[in-house]
């Protein structure tokens, strides 16, 4: 039986701008990864209401999971959990149990729960909170759709907050090998070894140094015997 599928947006100007470096991606993938779950495809978007909302029904549709990232705060540009909303048809607007999470938070450093502040209970009509254990303002879920913090710290915590929820399947297991020689070389006898197994993903990422090429091959699946018994034939091909 195949692994669950899964995609990421990750919504923001700052990233697609250069300003911010993202790294949710990474992490995700990682823990993902570990989980049996497989990550298909990732997209980087604006804070654009017709964008979030076009990825979004595009992507649910096609993946068993997804997982956004960014604009969920509480500021003007922060249309994330309006964008889902609409993306589903649902109402939103701010809800008693997200503004009591926030009302405990503030309050324990004398800060005032503003309007501003306000808009980070404002959750879709039906979705369920996502606990946040580092600044406490939740993400949601919304049909298969995981609505999250851009900031590293929270969407981590995140993270580990929905994975227990979700079933996987098999771990997604790997094994590299730093061949060398170049790509050239390595490129015919490397597509023979993944015919040969094709239940797995080999990939080649090439390296330059002290004037010197090589790659490191890289051999990915689910099935540990198989990736085992591939990196032996690939040790052989090239000792």
């Amino acid at each position: 039986m195949p692994n669950p599928t899964a995609a990421m947006i990750v919504i923001g100007d700052e990233i697609l701008s250069g300003r911010t470096r993202d790294s949710n991606m990474y992490h995700l993938a990682g823990k993902l990864a570990e989980a049996g779950i497989d990550l298909k495809e990732v997209r980087m978007i604006s804070d654009d209401h017709d964008a979030i909302v076009g990825a979004v029904q595009e992507v649910s549709a096609r993946y068993d999971h997804v997982f956004t990232s960014g604009g969920i705060g509480p500021t003007h540009d922060d249309i994330t959990a309006d964008s889902i909303a609409a993306a589903f048809g649902r109402g939103i607007d701010v809800r008693d149990d997200a503004r009591a999470i926030l009302a405990a938070h503030y309050a324990k450093s004398g800060t005032e729960l503003n309007t501003a502040r306000l808009r980070m209970a404002r959750i879709p009509d039906g979705a369920a909170l996502i606990e946040n254990p580092v600044s406490a303002a939740p993400g949601f879920k919304l049909e298969n759709v995981h609505v999250m913090a851009g900031v590293p710290s929270v969407f981590h915590a995140m993270v580990e907050s929905v994975l227990p929820g979700l079933t996987g399947g098999a771990p997604l297991i790997s094994r590299s090998l730093r061949v060398d020689r170049g790509e050239g070389d390595i490129a015919e006898p490397l597509g023979a070894l993944a015919r040969a197994y094709p239940m797995l993903s080999m990939g080649s990422y090439p390296f330059q140094k002290d004037g010197k090429y090589g790659a490191h091959v890289v051999i990915r699946g689910s099935d540990a015997v198989a990736v085992d018994a591939a990196l032996v034939e690939l040790k052989a091909a090239f000792p």
